[in-house]
């Protein structure tokens, strides 16, 4: 049971993170869409200006890809909680995001050192709001499965 609330809490976080990224992207006019993104790169599919492929193979791809490694990252909050580090509370949430963060935005850097022809976007601002995105995956990861599972303690810790 654990398991599927794993999965359903890092479904739910992953689409909330990436409605942050794009609901940013879309008020500061930056490219911080990071479904195109992670398909661009990951098919190869840089435009020759730099831009972001507008494919719609290239959009299931980098939704595939992202909602899998925020399963893969949710499975991982569970193996921490299960060995006894955190609680599902909002203050473990935001601290478990964070460091996730800071792990996605060393990834992501190297990923864009390594690959042959990234595209072209503000790569320290989007780092940096990488891990405010990944605070309000854990954020929604921690409650979702705090209402799964609901323990007799308030989240709002």
């Amino acid at each position: 049971m654990k398991l599927l609330h794993a999965i359903l809490g890092g479904l739910a976080a992953t689409a909330a993170m990436t409605a942050f990224l794009y609901l940013l992207s879309y008020a500061t006019h930056r490219v911080m869409k990071v479904i195109k993104i992670l398909g661009t790169m990951v098919l190869f599919r840089t435009q020759p200006d730099g831009g972001l492929s507008d494919a719609v193979s290239t959009k299931a791809v980098g939704t595939v890809a992202h909602y899998a490694v925020g399963i893969f990252f949710a499975l991982f909050y569970l193996a921490l909680w299960d060995s006894g580090v955190g609680l599902l509370t909002a203050s473990w949430g935001l601290l478990l995001g964070l460091g996730h963060g800071i792990i996605a935005m060393v990834i992501w850097y190297f990923f864009f050192m390594v690959h042959p022809k990234p595209p072209l976007l503000a790569l320290k601002t989007y780092l940096i709001t990488l891990i405010f995105a990944h605070m309000v995956f854990g954020l929604v990861m921690t409650y979702t499965v705090y209402l799964l599972q609901q323990p007799d303690y308030a989240f709002w810790q």
